[in-house]
């Protein structure tokens, strides 16, 4: 049996992805964490028939004596926040010969994931970092619809989630530690500084009406310019639900640019704990969209918009769905891709898709 090991197994993400797999036949699923009792109360649950074990595990400790004791062959790394962690665990799971798939969304730690290629690439195993909506999504629907342009010079996307879904901690405590920071990206084909959780905007989302947005700091923004070369513009957006919270951290996203707050990130279990009291105002719809803009094969201007509307709390479930097509495609002998690299290319948009097929989501495509 193939022995699976998520690091996280029992959080906000890595729960969907243990419950899924768990389903699947030939896996050997171990749910490990700094939570024992956690994890053993989550295995009881997922009992049926499958071969699943909890395992204590902290990434801050050594992980060779672990690995070398737990021997995976798959490990799906779930533990962030990742914009203040090393590469520690993926070395582990190179040097013990086992794939890697994190969900990484820390623009720096996923674009310099190739720091591990050849490492990777020596001891036959495949590391793969951001499987989540950026950039597993995002470049997935660019590689869709890319063939419809000669030359794709603008793309504008962003997220706007829902009150009442789970929200984690390590989430919260990786946007704040960009809110109000400069943040880098690509206008008129030119770097240029725009500032997180500013560049406030509003948009009318379908069957959700109006979401404000602001500036967020995603892989993309690196990854983008280099994989679509003659992209003039992108920008990324993210929003909340409840107005009046969206704009207390556009707020204070001055304090930290002006210098009067020197960093958010501390101060999430605190922020985090205060949002909660805000959920009866909200619902549990999340929505996002991505617009292509460019010239056609015509020389003619063209724009394609994809819209995804997620209901009844689907919408934490889309960032899990790379790791778990990933983690098939490695089990079917589908993916023989070896090396590190950030999770794009890897994913089809029509796969991508299906596995949401059975979750109260919806999607549409204009031009």
């Amino acid at each position: 049996m193939t022995h699976v090991l998520i690091i996280g197994g029992y959080g906000n993400f890595g729960l969907f992805i243990s419950q899924t797999l768990a389903k699947e036949n030939g896996i050997k699923l171990t749910i490990a964490g700094r939570s024992k009792e956690k994890a053993e109360a989550l295995v009881r649950e997922l009992q049926h028939g499958t071969h699943v074990q909890s395992y204590r595990l902290d990434i801050s400790e050594p992980l060779q004596d672990h690995f070398k004791c737990l021997k995976p062959d798959i490990v799906i790394h779930t533990s962030g926040p990742f914009q203040k962690q090393g590469y520690d665990v993926a070395q582990a799971c190179i040097d013990c010969g086992a794939h890697y798939i994190d969900l990484a969304d820390g623009r720096e730690f996923v674009s310099g994931i190739t720091a591990l290629n050849t490492a990777a690439s020596e001891n036959n195993v495949l590391v793969v970092s951001g499987a989540s909506s950026v950039p597993g999504l995002t470049s997935a629907i660019v590689d869709k619809y890319l063939p419809e342009f000669s030359h794709l010079e603008s793309l504008d996307y962003g997220i706007t989630t829902a009150q009442k879904t789970t929200r984690g901690l390590a989430t919260t405590a990786a946007i704040l530690g960009y809110t109000g920071k400069p943040v880098e990206t690509l206008t008129d084909g030119k770097r240029d500084t725009i500032y997180g959780w500013q560049g406030l905007r509003a948009r009318n989302y379908p069957l959700l009406g109006w979401r404000l947005l602001g500036n967020c700091d995603i892989p993309d923004l690196t990854l983008f310019p280099e994989r679509y070369p003659g992209l003039q513009n992108i920008r990324f957006y993210a929003g909340l639900e409840i107005p009046l919270i969206h704009i207390t951290l556009w707020l204070l996203s001055w304090g930290v640019r002006f210098g009067l707050i020197r960093d958010l990130s501390g101060s999430a279990p605190l922020l985090l704990r205060m949002s909660f009291l805000f959920d009866w105002l909200g619902t549990a719809n999340s929505a996002f969209h991505m617009q292509l803009s460019g010239t056609d094969h015509n020389g003619d201007a063209k724009k394609i918009c994809f819209e995804l509307t997620a209901r009844s709390g689907d919408g934490p479930f889309i960032p899990c769905m790379p790791a778990i097509l990933l983690t098939r495609k490695l089990l079917n002998g589908e993916l023989t891709q070896r090396g590190a690299q950030a999770c794009t290319g890897l994913i089809t948009l029509d796969e991508y898709l299906n596995a949401l097929g059975e979750l109260d989501i919806s999607w549409t495509v204009t031009e």
